[in-house]
């Protein structure tokens, strides 16, 4: 079966506010969009992308904050923030789904979290640096949360501007 590259939504869309419902049954349908959104993902080029974002309001991620050498790609279906340290880092975060737009995100600098694989196994792990952030990111597009939501609302209104002309430029080809 081929990969296929998902069309990424662009922000603002409704579907990236939306509470994502839970992953009750590990289908192969969810498999493979899973490794089609790992597809997308490199191809984009990005290190996280979340299941909301390619228009799938379920509770699955993928990310690989691996720039150079072996690839670590890791899926996460339900995946849920179990601790987070009281340590901070910020970050300078940008999205997919927000393209070509950045700005410096404090969260948590190191954080626990609990997901299925893909072959339906729970997992847990330890996550810090960029593979911290990263995890929250994704998670929070779960919860119809994005980075620029944690932006003052004058920033935030700039670039949600930014972007919704970058949609129109798009959607005219």
């Amino acid at each position: 079966m081929k990969d296929m590259i998902k069309p990424i939504l662009i922000h603002p869309d409704p579907r990236l506010k939306k509470l994502c419902a839970p992953v009750t049954d590990l289908s192969d349908e969810l498999r493979k969009l899973a490794d089609d959104m790992l597809e997308t993902m490199y191809d984009a080029p990005g290190i996280g992308l979340a299941a909301p974002q390619v228009g799938v309001l379920n509770r699955l991620i993928v990310m690989d904050c691996i720039k150079e050498g072996t690839p670590e790609p890791t899926v996460m279906f339900n995946p849920e923030v179990l601790s987070s340290s009281d340590d901070e880092n910020v970050y300078e975060e940008g999205c997919l789904s927000i393209p070509e737009q950045f700005a410096d995100v404090t969260r948590p600098a190191s954080v626990r979290v609990g997901w299925i694989d893909m072959d339906g196994n729970p997992r847990e792990k330890d996550f810090d640096g960029l593979w911290a952030t990263c995890v929250q990111h994704e998670i929070d597009h779960l919860n119809g949360k994005l980075f620029i939501d944690y932006l003052k609302p004058m920033k935030r209104q700039m670039m949600t501007r930014k972007s919704q002309k970058m949609k129109r430029e798009r959607a005219r080809g």
